[in-house]
Protein backbone atom coordinates (compact mmCIF):
# COMPACT_ATOMS: atom_id res chain seq x y z
CA UNK A 1 0.00 0.00 0.00
CA UNK A 2 1.59 3.70 -1.09
CA UNK A 3 2.40 6.13 1.85
CA UNK A 4 -0.12 8.51 0.60
CA UNK A 5 -3.45 6.09 0.99
CA UNK A 6 -1.84 4.72 4.71
CA UNK A 7 -1.44 8.75 5.89
CA UNK A 8 -5.33 8.96 4.50
CA UNK A 9 -6.31 6.02 6.61
CA UNK A 10 -4.32 7.26 9.53
CA UNK A 11 -5.70 10.45 9.44
CA UNK A 12 -9.43 9.21 9.08
CA UNK A 13 -8.92 6.88 12.08
CA UNK A 14 -7.61 10.38 14.29
CA UNK A 15 -10.25 12.23 12.97
CA UNK A 16 -13.28 9.90 13.72
CA UNK A 17 -12.10 9.45 16.83
CA UNK A 18 -11.93 13.47 17.58
CA UNK A 19 -15.31 13.52 16.31
CA UNK A 20 -16.82 10.24 18.22
CA UNK A 21 -17.88 8.85 14.26
CA UNK A 22 -17.93 5.98 12.68
CA UNK A 23 -15.90 4.55 9.52
CA UNK A 24 -16.98 1.98 7.08
CA UNK A 25 -14.56 -0.83 7.54
CA UNK A 26 -11.11 -0.27 6.14
CA UNK A 27 -10.30 -3.64 5.40
CA UNK A 28 -13.82 -4.04 3.03
CA UNK A 29 -12.62 -0.49 1.36
CA UNK A 30 -9.22 -1.62 1.01
CA UNK A 31 -9.10 -5.08 0.25
CA UNK A 32 -5.04 -4.86 -0.16
CA UNK A 33 -4.91 -3.28 3.39
CA UNK A 34 -2.30 -6.25 5.33
CA UNK A 35 -0.91 -6.39 8.49
CA UNK A 36 2.06 -4.91 8.21
CA UNK A 37 0.47 -1.49 6.01
CA UNK A 38 -2.24 -1.48 9.33
CA UNK A 39 0.54 -1.18 11.61
CA UNK A 40 2.02 1.70 9.37
CA UNK A 41 -1.66 3.36 9.57
CA UNK A 42 -1.72 3.26 13.54
CA UNK A 43 1.38 4.86 13.28
CA UNK A 44 0.59 8.04 11.21
CA UNK A 45 -2.32 8.62 13.90
CA UNK A 46 0.30 8.14 16.60
CA UNK A 47 2.28 10.86 14.95
CA UNK A 48 -0.90 12.64 14.28
CA UNK A 49 -1.84 12.34 18.04
CA UNK A 50 1.72 13.10 19.09
CA UNK A 51 1.64 16.15 17.34
CA UNK A 52 -1.78 17.47 18.52
CA UNK A 53 0.45 17.51 22.28
CA UNK A 54 -0.47 14.23 23.66
CA UNK A 55 2.37 11.85 24.85
CA UNK A 56 3.12 8.27 24.33
CA UNK A 57 3.43 6.47 28.02
CA UNK A 58 3.22 2.99 27.18
CA UNK A 59 1.03 0.06 24.99
CA UNK A 60 -1.78 -2.21 25.51
CA UNK A 61 -2.29 -5.61 23.75
CA UNK A 62 -5.29 -6.71 22.81
CA UNK A 63 -6.99 -10.26 21.60
CA UNK A 64 -5.40 -12.02 24.05
CA UNK A 65 -7.50 -14.13 25.23
CA UNK A 66 -9.61 -16.86 23.78
CA UNK A 67 -13.03 -14.96 24.89
CA UNK A 68 -12.27 -11.43 23.62
CA UNK A 69 -11.13 -13.45 19.97
CA UNK A 70 -14.13 -15.07 19.77
CA UNK A 71 -16.41 -12.00 20.32
CA UNK A 72 -14.13 -10.21 17.53
CA UNK A 73 -13.41 -13.38 15.39
CA UNK A 74 -9.73 -12.49 15.59
CA UNK A 75 -7.63 -15.38 15.98
CA UNK A 76 -4.07 -13.46 16.82
CA UNK A 77 -3.24 -10.61 19.24
CA UNK A 78 -2.56 -7.41 18.69
CA UNK A 79 -1.57 -3.99 20.18
CA UNK A 80 -1.62 -0.24 20.24
CA UNK A 81 -0.31 2.78 21.74
CA UNK A 82 -1.78 4.45 25.15
CA UNK A 83 -1.05 7.98 25.95
CA UNK A 84 -1.09 10.17 28.59
CA UNK A 85 -4.36 11.84 27.79
CA UNK A 86 -6.78 8.69 27.43
CA UNK A 87 -6.22 8.12 31.19
CA UNK A 88 -9.17 8.31 33.23
CA UNK A 89 -8.80 9.05 36.84
CA UNK A 90 -11.07 6.83 39.32
CA UNK A 91 -14.21 8.30 40.18
CA UNK A 92 -13.80 10.56 37.51
CA UNK A 93 -17.30 10.28 35.01
CA UNK A 94 -16.71 9.27 31.37
CA UNK A 95 -19.05 11.05 29.15
CA UNK A 96 -20.19 8.45 26.48
CA UNK A 97 -20.95 10.64 23.94
CA UNK A 98 -17.37 11.06 23.57
CA UNK A 99 -17.11 7.45 22.31
CA UNK A 100 -18.84 5.43 19.84
CA UNK A 101 -19.77 1.86 20.97
CA UNK A 102 -17.71 1.41 24.31
CA UNK A 103 -16.89 -1.84 25.86
CA UNK A 104 -15.22 -2.24 29.01
CA UNK A 105 -12.64 -4.80 29.67
CA UNK A 106 -10.45 -5.65 33.24
CA UNK A 107 -6.77 -6.33 32.48
CA UNK A 108 -3.60 -6.59 34.70
CA UNK A 109 -1.04 -3.30 33.96
CA UNK A 110 2.88 -3.59 34.50
CA UNK A 111 5.08 -0.65 35.59
CA UNK A 112 8.52 -1.60 33.95
CA UNK A 113 11.16 -0.73 36.22
CA UNK A 114 13.73 -1.61 33.50
CA UNK A 115 13.87 -2.47 29.47
CA UNK A 116 12.20 -5.75 27.82
CA UNK A 117 13.67 -6.42 24.37
CA UNK A 118 13.11 -9.05 21.87
CA UNK A 119 13.25 -11.43 20.11
CA UNK A 120 14.15 -13.35 22.96
CA UNK A 121 12.12 -11.54 25.65
CA UNK A 122 10.14 -14.61 27.87
CA UNK A 123 7.37 -13.89 31.22
CA UNK A 124 10.58 -14.42 33.39
CA UNK A 125 12.19 -11.77 31.72
CA UNK A 126 9.18 -9.49 31.89
CA UNK A 127 8.51 -10.05 35.60
CA UNK A 128 12.26 -9.29 36.41
CA UNK A 129 12.29 -6.40 34.85
CA UNK A 130 8.43 -5.35 36.30
CA UNK A 131 8.90 -2.73 38.98
CA UNK A 132 4.70 -3.03 40.50
CA UNK A 133 1.33 -4.25 38.77
CA UNK A 134 -1.90 -2.46 38.73
CA UNK A 135 -5.72 -3.18 38.50
CA UNK A 136 -6.91 -1.33 35.24
CA UNK A 137 -10.12 -1.42 33.21
CA UNK A 138 -9.43 -0.59 29.42
CA UNK A 139 -12.19 0.77 27.77
CA UNK A 140 -12.24 -0.29 24.27
CA UNK A 141 -14.11 1.51 21.24
CA UNK A 142 -13.90 1.24 17.35
CA UNK A 143 -13.82 3.81 15.33
CA UNK A 144 -14.99 1.01 12.63
CA UNK A 145 -18.89 1.39 12.73
CA UNK A 146 -20.86 -1.55 14.31
CA UNK A 147 -17.36 -3.49 15.42
CA UNK A 148 -17.23 -5.27 11.85
CA UNK A 149 -13.70 -5.53 12.56
CA UNK A 150 -11.24 -7.67 10.79
CA UNK A 151 -7.49 -7.88 12.28
CA UNK A 152 -6.60 -5.15 10.00
CA UNK A 153 -9.11 -2.65 11.02
CA UNK A 154 -8.71 -3.29 15.11
CA UNK A 155 -4.83 -2.88 14.06
CA UNK A 156 -5.08 0.24 11.78
CA UNK A 157 -7.99 1.72 14.33
CA UNK A 158 -4.75 1.69 17.45
CA UNK A 159 -5.98 -1.83 18.50
CA UNK A 160 -9.43 -0.08 19.64
CA UNK A 161 -8.08 1.30 22.47
CA UNK A 162 -9.62 4.47 23.35
CA UNK A 163 -9.35 5.05 27.78
CA UNK A 164 -8.16 3.20 30.54
CA UNK A 165 -8.84 3.55 34.72
CA UNK A 166 -5.94 2.64 37.05
CA UNK A 167 -6.21 1.36 41.09
CA UNK A 168 -3.37 1.91 42.82
CA UNK A 169 -0.48 -0.07 41.88
CA UNK A 170 1.06 -3.04 44.10
CA UNK A 171 4.63 -4.75 44.44
CA UNK A 172 4.45 -8.21 41.84
CA UNK A 173 6.38 -9.54 45.40
CA UNK A 174 6.12 -12.63 43.64
CA UNK A 175 2.78 -13.15 42.99
CA UNK A 176 1.12 -15.55 40.86
CA UNK A 177 -0.81 -13.59 37.84
CA UNK A 178 -1.74 -17.03 36.15
CA UNK A 179 -3.99 -17.51 39.03
CA UNK A 180 -5.11 -14.32 39.75
CA UNK A 181 -8.90 -13.88 39.47
CA UNK A 182 -11.09 -11.06 38.90
CA UNK A 183 -14.97 -10.42 38.98
CA UNK A 184 -16.31 -7.61 36.40
CA UNK A 185 -19.16 -6.40 37.73
CA UNK A 186 -22.07 -3.70 36.27
CA UNK A 187 -23.96 -1.94 38.63
CA UNK A 188 -23.20 -4.75 41.20
CA UNK A 189 -24.43 -7.50 39.50
CA UNK A 190 -21.69 -9.87 37.87
CA UNK A 191 -20.92 -10.06 34.31
CA UNK A 192 -18.18 -11.95 33.93
CA UNK A 193 -15.29 -13.54 35.46
CA UNK A 194 -11.45 -14.96 34.62
CA UNK A 195 -7.63 -15.33 35.72
CA UNK A 196 -4.37 -14.23 34.47
CA UNK A 197 -4.35 -18.13 32.67
CA UNK A 198 -6.73 -16.62 30.03
CA UNK A 199 -4.08 -13.88 29.36
CA UNK A 200 -1.67 -16.16 26.34
CA UNK A 201 -1.39 -18.17 29.45
CA UNK A 202 0.35 -16.01 31.40
CA UNK A 203 0.09 -12.17 31.29
CA UNK A 204 3.61 -11.95 31.55
CA UNK A 205 3.59 -13.96 28.14
CA UNK A 206 1.82 -11.30 26.59
CA UNK A 207 4.05 -8.72 27.39
CA UNK A 208 7.04 -10.91 25.99
CA UNK A 209 4.71 -11.29 22.99
CA UNK A 210 4.65 -7.47 22.05
CA UNK A 211 8.66 -7.17 22.87
CA UNK A 212 9.20 -10.29 20.46
CA UNK A 213 6.82 -8.19 17.75
CA UNK A 214 8.52 -4.50 18.47
CA UNK A 215 11.84 -6.37 17.93
CA UNK A 216 10.54 -6.81 13.98
CA UNK A 217 10.51 -2.78 13.98
CA UNK A 218 13.82 -2.26 15.86
CA UNK A 219 11.85 -0.82 18.69
CA UNK A 220 11.59 -2.27 22.78
CA UNK A 221 9.71 -1.65 25.55
CA UNK A 222 11.00 1.18 27.42
CA UNK A 223 12.12 1.37 31.74
CA UNK A 224 8.93 3.47 33.10
CA UNK A 225 6.15 2.02 30.57
CA UNK A 226 2.73 1.09 31.26
CA UNK A 227 1.98 -2.14 29.41
CA UNK A 228 -1.88 -3.25 29.41
CA UNK A 229 -1.40 -7.13 29.16
CA UNK A 230 -5.36 -8.13 27.87
CA UNK A 231 -8.41 -8.43 28.89
CA UNK A 232 -9.27 -11.70 31.63
CA UNK A 233 -12.65 -11.98 30.52
CA UNK A 234 -14.89 -10.85 27.72
CA UNK A 235 -15.77 -7.19 27.00
CA UNK A 236 -18.73 -6.01 28.29
CA UNK A 237 -20.40 -2.89 26.05
CA UNK A 238 -20.71 0.32 27.94
CA UNK A 239 -24.34 1.93 29.34
CA UNK A 240 -25.00 5.14 30.01
CA UNK A 241 -25.73 6.25 33.62
CA UNK A 242 -23.99 2.36 35.10
CA UNK A 243 -21.11 2.14 36.83
CA UNK A 244 -18.52 -0.93 36.14
CA UNK A 245 -15.85 -2.91 38.92
CA UNK A 246 -13.17 -5.03 38.57
CA UNK A 247 -12.36 -6.56 41.62
CA UNK A 248 -8.95 -8.72 41.32
CA UNK A 249 -8.27 -11.36 43.92
CA UNK A 250 -5.17 -9.30 45.50
CA UNK A 251 -4.26 -6.48 43.27
CA UNK A 252 -7.22 -4.11 44.68
CA UNK A 253 -10.37 -2.57 42.42
CA UNK A 254 -10.94 -0.17 39.88
CA UNK A 255 -14.30 0.86 38.67
CA UNK A 256 -15.74 3.00 35.98
CA UNK A 257 -18.62 5.07 35.59
CA UNK A 258 -20.10 6.25 31.97
CA UNK A 259 -22.80 9.32 32.04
Amino acid sequence: MDTATIERLGTEIYRAEREATALRPLSSRHPGLDPAAAYQVQEHYARLRTADGARLVGRKIGCTSTAIQELFGIDTPDYGQLFDDMVVGTGVPIPIDRLIAPMVEPEIGFLLAADVRGPDATAAGVLAATDRVVPAVEIIDSRIEDWRIEFVDTVADNGSSARYVLGPPVPLDGRDLVVEQVVLTGDGTELYRGDGAAVLGHPAAAVAWLANVLAGYDRHLPAGSLVLSGSMTRAAPAVRGRSYQATFTSLGTVSCRFV
